[in-house]
């Protein structure tokens, strides 16, 4: 969420074919939803890729592996009207159970909301369907 820090997060894209895994949100300001890989905030003392492990058991039960820093993004952006500042890093990594490629959906738990995630293809997104960080469909188109 947006605040006067600069947040440090990591994020992992998860592949399957064309799709990856993201959680749909709804910006209230824009009036148009948004879509972001699976992590979240980097903890004091936690490096990116055990934060990413800790993220990915905390808010779906799956265990990862094979991580790979794809990239580190500066993100500048406004979310419900008010600035935003993040350092995303941006790893690929795999599900270690198999079966999490066959699920069509999971249940995310954040903090205070529960989210749907879901694959999608890269085909999806545009400016209304927007991929957050907006760097990263650049990064992941073929």
């Amino acid at each position: 969420m947006p605040s006067d820090k600069i947040r440090v997060i990591a994020i992992c894209v998860f592949r399957d074919g064309d799709r990856i895994l993201v959680f749909r949100h709804y910006d209230k300001s824009r009036g148009t939803p948004y879509y972001r890989p699976l992590g979240g905030g980097v903890e004091f003392g936690e490096t990116t890729e055990q934060a990413l492990k800790r993220e990915i058991k905390e808010e779906i039960g799956e265990e990862i592996a094979d991580l790979n820093l794809l990239t580190v993004l500066e993100n500048l952006f406004t979310l419900e009207g008010k600035p935003g500042h993040e350092i995303v890093y941006v790893y690929d990594g795999r599900f270690t159970d198999e079966s999490a490629y066959r699920r069509d959906s999971f249940t995310v738990t954040e903090e205070t909301e529960t989210l749907k995630a879901s694959w999608r293809r890269l085909g999806f997104f545009n400016d209304f369907h927007r991929l957050v960080p907006e760097a990263l469909f650049r990064l992941l188109r073929p």
